[in-house]
Parts: C-alpha cells; sequence; structure tokens
C-alpha cells in the first residue's frame, strides 16, 4: 500500500465530466521482422502478461479515503483481469491514418473506470491503408491516467513492454502473484484526520520559504497576467472544451530540425519546435480569421538548474510561458523572440519558484487540494474569458532512444496524445524515435473541427523553415565553391600531337 502524493493527486481531483487526465501513448510497428512474419493477438497478450510484474502500476487500483480527508492509497487489486486492460479492435475498411486518428482520439476521450487499475492497452488492425507503412502493420496503444504515470517518465512504461533486438532472450517465468488484501476504512480515517491535523505545521515553513524566494518573479508574472491581459489575447482554444477529443500528427526529420535552429546563434531544437508550432497557429487562427493582434503564449518545458544542483546533475524541467510570436510574419524573428525568451534569467527564477511551490503541495492536505483543483479550474477558466494563463501547452515526451521490438516485431512510429482542460484547449505532444521527430495537437471537437487542416499548417510552418535554412545554406556553400575554384591553378589544354612542340603560353 503506497500513498499518492499531493502533485499525482491533484489530476484526480481536477476529473470532471468532460475533461480527464488520461495520457495515451501510440506506437505502430512491422511485424515483417518478427519470427514467421506474423505476430498474433494471443502472443501480444502473453508477452504483456509476463510484463506485469516489472511495475505495480499494473496491478494497483486507487482505495480513496473517506471526505476526502487525506490523499488515496494504492492498494493491489484483487479482482485484477489483465483481459480486461489488454482489447483487440481493428479499423474498418479502407483503414487510412484518418480513421486511425479518429478511432485513437475516441478511447483517449473515455474515462478510465475508477475501481480498477487505472490502464488500458488496445491492439489496433487494420492499418493497410497507410501509405508509407509496410503492409500488416499494427498499433498498440496504451492509455493510463496521469496520476498512476508521470509524463516525464511515461518511456518507463515504454521500455518495460518492448525489447532492444527482434530475438530477445527467453526470461524465467513469472512468480506467482497474490494480492495483498486492502486496509480497512477506520484506520484509514484514522490516518487521514492525524494527517489534516499535522499537515499545516509541516505545510508552515516550506510555504514561507518558497513564497519568499519565489515573490518576486511570481509577482512579476501575476503583474503581467492581472494587469496587462491585452498581452494575453483570447482565442477559441480558451474555452470549455467538450468530451469529444480530436488528434493528428505529422512526422519530420530530427536533422532538418537540427538545421532549423541554427538559423538563430544558440537557439535550442526546443526553440526550433516551439517556433513551428507559433507558425502553425498563425498560419490556422490567420486563415478563420481570428488572428489576434498580439502574440499568443505556450506554457512549455524549459530546462532549468536549481541551486543545490551539482555538476553532472540532468536540469530540471518547468512549464513555462512563453510567446509564441504569431504576431511576427518573419519566421527567423519570431524564433529569435522565442530564443531570447528561454534563455532569460527572469524565466529561470520563475521556474524556481514555481518548483518550490510544487514541492510545497506535495505536503498540503487531501481536501484544501481537492477544493484547490476545483477553483483553480474555475478560475483559469473566468480569467480564460479576458485574459488566458496560456494559449496553448507545448509538451515534450520523453521516448525511447534505441529501436525497440514487440515480439518482434520493429516499431517503426511513436507519438502521444495529451490531456486537455477548460480555459487550456489545444496540447501539442512532442515525441522523438528513430532520428524523427513528431509534432502531435491534441483538442476537442468543437474547438477544433478540422484537425487535418490544422496539421497541414503545422507542415507548412515548418516548410517555411526549411526553405529558409536551407536558403542560408546555399550562399555558404556556393562561397566555399568560388574559394575552391579560385585556390587552384589553372590547367590549360594539351595541343593536339601533331609532331611539332607546342606553342609556349604567355605567362599569367
Amino acid at each position: 500500500m503506497r500513498q499518492l502524493n499531493g502533485h499525482d493527486a491533484s489530476f484526480l481531483y481536477a476529473d470532471n465530466t468532460h475533461a480527464n487526465a488520461n495520457v495515451t501513448l501510440l506506437h505502430i510497428y512491422d511485424q515483417s521482422t518478427a519470427p514467421g512474419g506474423k505476430v498474433r493477438f494471443k502472443s501480444i497478450l502473453a508477452h504483456i502478461e509476463s510484463r506485469l510484474a516489472g511495475s505495480p502500476m499494473f496491478r494497483r487500483k486507487l482505495l480513496r479515503v473517506p471526505l476526502n480527508l487525506d490523499n488515496p492509497y494504492w492498494v493491489e487489486d484483487e479482482n485484477f483481469d489483465v483481459e480486461y486492460h489488454v482489447r483487440h479492435i481493428a479499423l474498418p475498411k479502407p483503414g487510412d491514418w484518418r480513421q486511425f486518428c479518429i478511432q485513437a482520439a475516441r478511447i483517449h476521450a473515455r474515462p478510465l473506470d475508477m475501481s480498477r487499475p487505472l490502464w488500458e492497452i488496445y491492439v489496433i488492425e487494420g492499418l493497410d491503408g497507410f501509405l508509407d507503412l509496410p503492409k500488416g502493420s499494427f498499433a498498440l496503444l496504451t492509455k493510463t491516467h496521469h496520476a498512476a504515470i508521470d509524463v516525464e517518465h511515461g518511456s518507463e512504461i515504454t521500455l518495460l513492454l518492448h525489447d532492444l533486438s527482434a530475438t530477445p532472450q527467453a526470461g524465467t517465468p513469472p512468480a506467482p502473484w497474490f494480492p495483498e488484501p486492502p486496509p480497512g476504512l477506520l484506520p484509514i480515517v484514522c490516518r487521514g484526520l492525524a494527517h489534516s491535523v499535522t499537515s499545516s505545521l509541516r505545510l508552515a515553513g516550506p510555504l514561507t520559504r518558497a513564497l519568499r524566494n519565489a515573490a518576486p518573479a511570481v509577482l512579476a508574472a501575476a503583474g503581467d497576467v492581472l494587469l496587462r491581459p491585452q498581452n494575453l489575447p483570447v482565442t477559441r482554444f480558451n474555452s470549455i472544451v467538450s468530451p469529444h477529443r480530436v488528434f493528428e500528427t505529422r512526422r519530420f526529420m530530427e536533422s532538418e530540425f537540427s538545421a532549423i535552429r541554427k538559423l538563430v546563434r544558440r537557439a535550442s531544437l526546443n526553440d526550433a519546435v516551439l517556433a513551428v508550432c507559433g507558425g502553425a497557429l498563425r498560419r490556422y487562427l490567420g486563415a478563420l480569421g481570428e488572428l489576434p493582434a498580439a502574440s499568443l503564449s505556450a506554457a512549455a518545458p524549459v530546462c532549468i538548474r536549481g541551486a543545490a544542483s551539482g555538476a553532472g546533475d540532468p536540469p530540471d524541467l518547468t512549464l513555462l510561458h512563453v510567446q509564441l510570436g504569431t504576431d511576427i510574419a518573419d519566421p527567423v524573428r519570431r524564433l529569435a523572440l522565442i530564443r531570447d525568451q528561454t534563455a532569460s534569467s527572469e524565466l529561470s527564477a520563475l521556474a524556481e519558484g514555481a518548483r518550490e511551490l510544487t514541492d510545497v503541495a506535495q505536503h498540503a492536505p487531501a481536501a484544501t487540494l481537492a477544493l484547490a483543483s476545483k477553483v483553480m479550474g474555475r478560475a483559469a477558466l473566468g480569467l480564460g474569458r479576458r485574459a488566458p494563463l496560456a494559449n496553448c501547452t507545448v509538451t515534450h515526451v520523453p521516448g525511447p532512444s534505441a529501436p525497440l521490438f514487440l515480439c518482434g516485431a520493429r516499431m517503426s512510429y511513436f507519438s502521444a496524445i495529451m490531456p486537455i482542460s477548460d480555459g487550456r484547449g489545444l496540447v501539442f505532444a512532442i515525441t522523438r524515435y528513430d532520428g524523427r521527430l513528431v509534432i502531435s495537437p491534441t483538442s476537442c471537437r468543437e474547438l477544433m473541427p478540422d484537425p487535418e487542416v490544422f496539421a497541414m499548417c503545422v507542415r507548412d510552418s515548418f516548410q517555411e523553415y526549411l526553405a529558409a535554412a536551407t536558403a542560408r545554406k546555399k550562399p555558404a556553400a556556393r562561397r566555399k565553391a568560388v574559394a575552391v575554384v579560385v585556390s587552384v591553378k589553372p590547367v590549360r589544354p594539351t595541343a593536339p600531337s601533331s609532331g611539332r612542340r607546342p606553342r609556349p603560353s604567355p605567362a599569367a
């Protein structure tokens, strides 16, 4: 038995009838690499069952404390049934990409059964209408609740279910599993009452320290939001979302994004991705006649390093608000604006303060977190009518760094569908795998009735940047070629052999 911390529990409290915190990962496989060139559903089911012991997430469910006196607990499901969680479906003919996106979005939108472990896996066949995939390809859709798994560590589940070669070594049979009985309600309620009384004492010190350290940056950001609402315009995506999700995706070569980021000195790959997303928003809203005069902003991941971090420690990843430069027509200037923001020290100070406030939330009482989640959701929606906290979210979902295999079938595609919420009805999920970078926008049907058009705007924005990067390379290549020609001594053609000595040529 393990209790949820405040951060994970907040995702449960924020769920409502039309928006949930489901995180969906999409994997597509080429089964021609599998033994015999065929992978059957029963083989996938047996493979998943053999990996259940690798993570406690698969067999644990929620045990809520009455009246939200404390955060819920993870307990083992005494009636666990793997065949309930692993399902087999197929797309109707012709089985094209649009059908796949619609089916994946519908599965993602359906809420999970909170009385069971919070995950589902769908094996999807019938993908023969995909133009760029080998015949017989199939997909694996894994859906989990955000409370059960962190997006930053989502690749751990992907790595657990996959192998690094098409012929993995035979493992030992899984040990028998016997679930632990759940605790009684009386001890849970007593513990919740004690925790509610003592949490305020534990919270006072960290809260005071976090507010003191984060006050300047947080107050500055609040001033930008509350005192200057004209800088944060409202779009169609800053409204109430519906229960109906839409999803699309576009794949690009990671090397091409590396060329794009070189348009601006010291720009990162993340800066280039943000610039492409900003260009897509500019194109889409401009075509609808809804492009605001002021720049739109995104809640985007920024790497920071805390004062206590060592030299070898990885930087922390924090969501910060970044202007996307949708009011700038020149793509290079837009990328430069984003680079200036992500490199500023003020953003790092704000990120440090936000991280400390997140640490404080780990110790807040459950009833306080539940109430705060509802109040913050309503406040964000009410504020969104005048000045939204951000117009969209750009989230990087870590992917595998090496090619993976499922029952011998090589994974050829990896992307994600992220949750949206009221006031924040557009999310870009960014995934990287096998030399490719995938941008996957998620929204709802009422706010984005034409997701394929939005995906084309993403592609056109990328092509605009790639053309600028290619045009910059050509003059440099031309100068290098000229330098090479000048440095080589010219060779004069030899006169045809006629028995006479050739005339000496004049000196240069």
